[in-house]
């Protein structure tokens, strides 16, 4: 008997152990990234961005909130939100609380489905089946039913009193420290909400330095950016694959990237061209999946320096 049940009762003990792992630490085990990007002009100084995405705050999330006020101590030059702040609709005082701090720099953001849209329980394997599938989002699945929809617009007045820039499909700008930046945002391709011949035709030659911004990384939106010679993409919406194996990586990314991008700093070729692409993990989860495995919650401050 002991030889038939030793097996099983060992892999369900290591089970146990994972997932107490996954959501009791490491889903609040938040880090900093850092990376170099060799994207500015020849002689332009530096520019240091902090990029926050995917933080799916739900209600008493303190030490996850501590952490992102936190971050206003890196001074960054300007933030870049990337989208899905919001697994709760009652999450929106205490994302604008959270992210006080931070609107106090020069910033712009975009929205994810998320956002929009309250999160609902389903099979986590259904990721795995979309990917085989080739559908993820609304992106050839039947559209929502019964959708809980967020107080969307109520973060958006906040981030827009803040000063912070929309980019839901369209371009912006911002000026730090005598550096005219140009931001082309698109609102989130995960729900097809993305209309990029809005902001269509690349760089605009007055300003400069160039970037695009969007919530999920989706192919033909990396085509897009990447064509019109945007030397930078900044995304989220992928969590890094949440669930990894350790010395594999990720299985999915929610999206049409391949897993071998799913976060961190890649670079991405369409037409001839190649930009640098941008992926943050994210510091948050799904609020009925709030587990991450050998994929720690980040931020990402990115040192934006001259090209050779």
């Amino acid at each position: 008997m002991r030889a038939r049940y030793g097996i099983p009762l060992g892999i369900m003990a290591a089970g146990a152990a994972g997932l107490a792992y996954s959501v009791g630490f490491e889903a609040r085990s938040f880090r900093l990234r850092r990376v170099t990007v060799p994207v500015l002009p020849p002689g332009m100084h530096p520019l240091r961005v902090l990029q926050v995405s995917d933080i799916h705050m739900v209600g008493g999330q303190r030490k996850k909130q501590r952490w992102l006020r936190s971050l206003a101590g890196l001074r960054p030059d300007f933030v870049i939100n990337t989208g899905d702040n919001l697994s709760d609709p009652e999450g929106v005082p205490e994302v604008l609380d959270a992210l006080g701090p931070l609107m106090e720099f020069p910033g712009a953001y975009v929205f994810g489905s998320n956002d929009y849209y309250g999160p609902k329980l389903r099979n986590p394997a259904r990721y795995l089946l979309e990917k085989t599938s080739g559908r993820h989002g609304l992106n050839g699945n039947a559209p929502a039913v019964g959708a809980i929809h967020n107080p969307w617009e109520d973060l958006r007045d906040g981030f827009d009193e803040a000063g912070w820039v929309n980019l839901t499909n369209t371009r912006g700008a911002l000026k730090v420290e005598g550096v005219s930046i140009e931001l082309t945002g698109l609102d989130d391709p995960h729900i097809k909400r993305d209309r990029y011949a809005k902001v269509a035709g690349g760089p605009t030659e007055s300003y400069d330095f160039s970037l695009g911004v969007v919530h999920a990384p989706y192919l033909r939106v990396l085509d897009a950016f990447t064509a019109d010679d945007y030397p930078l993409i900044l995304a989220g919406h992928t969590h890094g694959g949440q669930l990894c194996i350790p010395f594999y990586g990720a299985l999915v990314t929610n999206c049409d990237l391949d897993t071998d991008r799913v976060k961190g700093l890649s670079t991405h070729t369409a037409e001839g061209r190649t930009s640098y692409l941008h992926v943050s993990a994210g510091c948050g989860t799904n609020r009925y999946t709030p587990v991450r495995f050998a994929c720690p919650p980040e931020a990402t401050l990115l040192t934006l320096v001259p090209r050779s």
